[in-house]
Formats: structure tokens, sequence, C-alpha cells
């Protein structure tokens, strides 16, 4: 069931990145890193508690609140959550841009945090779902 899930999050954040990336075409962008965020598909309430650090290629970022992992928590669904939170930034940083990677190595249901490394690739990186 889990891998199921996974697969259906990869098309669902797909899709949103592609849109991602139209809305930074139609504002005369280009698909970069630095161009991610200003395009962004979702606002963010003051509900996401995070920080942002800019490097050539990179955007790392730390966040200490986040209502989705909250609402998972409160509702004793960590293991959703966590196979939510597995895959949906991958994919929309890969429909955005088939060279953006995502490490994300922390989780706001594990480790009380969520930590992510969003870097641009040389190449494309292989889809993590097709």
């Amino acid at each position: 069931g889990g891998e199921v899930i996974k697969k259906s999050v990869w098309q669902f954040g797909q899709k949103r990145g592609r849109g991602i990336a139209q809305r930074a075409r139609i504002n005369g962008q280009e698909n970069t890193v630095e161009n991610y965020i200003p395009n962004y598909d979702m606002g963010r309430s003051e509900l996401f508690v995070m920080k942002d650090n800019y490097t050539p290629n990179e955007l790392e970022q730390t966040f200490t609140g986040c209502p989705l992992g909250q609402q998972w928590a409160d509702d004793n669904m960590h293991e959703y959550g966590i196979l939510y939170c597995q895959v949906i930034d991958n994919s929309i940083a890969y429909g955005y841009n088939n060279k953006f990677d995502v490490i994300h190595d922390q989780y706001l249901l594990r480790e009380g945090q969520c930590h992510f490394r969003f870097q641009m690739k040389e190449k494309g990186i292989d889809p993590l779902y097709d």
C-alpha cells in the first residue's frame, strides 16, 4: 500500500511542478533554483516556520513548523505523513526542472524538523517513479 501512495503522490507532485515551471515561463523566468519559490503554487502561511538559505545552484530549507506535519501528528498518522513527505518535494522539483534534485534528510515527524537541500544538477536525474 505504501508504494501506491508514493506513486500517487509522485504523479500529483509532478503536475504541480509543471505548473510552477509554466508560471516561471509566463513571468519570463528560467526554471532555476532562485526562481522556484517565487513561482511556487502554494502560499506559505505563518503556520509554516522555516529558514531559507540560497547558495549557487542550491536552496537549503529548514522547517521547524509545518501545519501538514502537525495535523498528521495530531491524528496519529505519522506513517502516512512520512510516505507523503518522502516523495512530494522531490516530485514537485522534478516536474519544475528534471535537473532539480532534493535531499530531504530530516523529517518533522521523526526528527522534529524538516531539512531540505534543493540542488540543480548538471544533467537530468532519474525520476523516483514513472
